[in-house]
């Protein structure tokens, strides 16, 4: 079989299939797109502007950082950034106010974390070296980041990994894209279009073969496909679904030392932007934060949209999990109710549009995205080792510091396609 005719199947249209598949058909490869779900995107959900006002992201939202797939990407689509500017703000229980980034204990932390030689879990490199009462506020502070940022368990999160993300200039900018993460996407699906590959949507994998050299996919409708290679870019928690050959299977059973996180996200459009007539000050309000049912708020802040999104990552989200769409809604009206000190009809009185989602409960995502354990490094490469006819991809097995974003998944993506094109 000549190399042009080389027919190669990717698995999910997310960001790290799109971006694979790409870069394929670009090359002249003959490549299938295998999505489960109606729509391309996975974890990146467009919601309708008619519904708020804008293109809203129901999932994936920021670009972290420098960026540089997503940016360069961004650039060839001609869609622009928009970086995030603001104040933050806290509610401690009784007033709200501007949040101090500075912790008295910070220059002791970065010391003792740039001293840092063997990897341990958080919770454990706080009980050995913050453990006084002293140290209270920082623990409280960096327990609510890995969970609430990296949707992570502090009982297993890797501290390199996060002194990596914090100390190596992580947590900088943040920007939104003009339109939207699904402006990208689209780019990006009609990019694979043009050059030929095709896009099936409602196929749920179930099965991957080998025999003699060939690889044939089964999917749960009953389509088989026969192919030369397999790309698989599902989110973690879905490889256990997949039937592997016998040496993919060893592969993917590394994926259980990778964490993977849970994520509830409320999107809220009002009438008119309440929050600014209870407190003139919050006219650029962007992040808020508190100890909630729903910790963290955001405004769309340089945007006047009246949209508040609330956020809830990490282990506690268990609590919320018997919640539906309506309740978790309720959650957040009740939570916004406590910060601004109001009745939760006066809230309610002004919602136009609302949607929310645990991705916990979405069943081809099962959570939100991937984070380091002190084994995840070691994990991630073994599974992204181009040996054999199936391989993973996706923003669990990108090894940089933004592991768990769309621009791991676009990264990821992209290595993947390089590896199969070097042959």
């Amino acid at each position: 079989m000549s190399d042009m005719s080389e027919h190669i199947i990717v698995v999910g249209a997310g960001a790290a299939g799109l971006m694979a598949a790409r870069e394929l058909a670009r090359a002249g490869k003959r490549v299938t797109i295998l999505e489960a779900r109606e729509r391309c995107g996975g974890r990146i959900h467009p919601l309708p502007a008619a519904e708020f006002g804008y293109p809203a992201d129901g999932g994936a939202e920021f670009v972290h950082g420098e960026a540089p797939v997503t940016r360069a990407l961004l650039r060839e689509a001609k869609l622009s950034l928009q970086e995030i500017e603001g104040t933050q703000w806290s509610f401690d229980g009784t007033k709200l106010s501007r949040e101090s980034r500075h912790d008295p204990h910070e220059a002791e932390l970065h010391a003792v974390l740039g001293q840092l030689k063997d990897d341990l879990a958080v919770a454990d490199f706080l009980r050995r070296h913050f453990a006084g009462p002293e140290y209270g506020r920082l623990r409280t502070f960096i327990e609510r980041m890995v969970e609430g940022y990296d949707a992570a368990d502090p009982e297993r999160a890797s501290i390199l990994a996060l002194r990596e993300e914090w100390m190596d200039g992580g947590h900088h900018t943040q920007a939104r894209i003009v339109g939207g993460y699904g402006a990208l996407i689209d780019f990006l699906a009609a990019e694979c279009r043009g050059r030929g590959a095709a896009i099936h949507f409602g196929c749920v994998v179930s099965a991957i073969d080998e025999k003699d050299g060939a690889v044939v996919v089964h999917c749960t409708n009953g389509d088989v496909h026969a192919c030369d290679r397999v790309i698989v870019t599902v989110p973690l928690p879905l490889l256990r679904d997949i039937a592997l050959p016998a040496a993919a299977r060893a592969k993917a059973a590394v994926a259980c030392d990778i964490g993977f996180g849970s994520v509830i996200k409320i999107l809220l459009r009002f009438s008119r932007p309440w929050w600014r007539e209870v407190k003139q000050d919050l006219a650029d309000m962007t992040f808020l934060l508190s100890d909630q049912a729903i910790p963290v708020w955001w405004t769309r802040y340089p945007e006047q949209h009246p949209v508040l999104t609330g956020w809830f990552g990490g282990p506690r989200t268990a609590v919320l999990a018997h919640l539906d769409s309506r309740g978790l809604i309720d959650a957040g009206l009740e939570s916004l109710a406590v910060v601004f000190g109001l009745p939760r009809e006066n809230i309610a009185r002004d919602l136009v549009a609302a949607e929310a989602t645990n991705w916990v409960h979405d069943r081809f995502a099962r959570g939100a995205y991937s984070w380091a354990t002190p084994a995840t490094r070691a994990a991630q490469t073994i599974l992204a080792r181009a040996d054999g006819p199936v391989l993973f991809s996706g923003e669990a097995i990108y090894r940089g510091r933004d592991m768990g974003t769309v621009e791991a998944a676009l990264a990821s993506g992209l290595e993947t396609a390089g590896m199969i094109l070097r042959g």
